[in-house]
């Protein structure tokens, strides 16, 4: 089964920590993630994104955009 990479950049968390947490706490409660500053992809606009994390496998968090950090919720 294969996928693809998904970037979302949100502004709605202070940290690296506190972006980890929020993704880990809504995978474990089977929940989607509500991010209500982000954009998606290479989108210019920022909107409310849901990230469905039903079929997410591993999420990588960054404070930098760039292609050395990957991908990151």
């Amino acid at each position: 089964m294969s996928g693809e990479d998904v970037s979302v950049m949100s502004g709605d968390f202070d940290g690296e920590p506190e972006a980890v947490a929020a993704i880990a706490r809504a995978m474990d409660e089977r929940r989607s993630l509500v991010l209500m500053r982000a954009r998606y992809g290479r989108e210019t606009d920022v909107n409310g994104v849901v990230v469905n994390l039903a079929n997410v496998v591993s999420a990588r968090v960054s404070k930098t955009a760039s292609a050395e950090a990957g991908q990151y919720l």
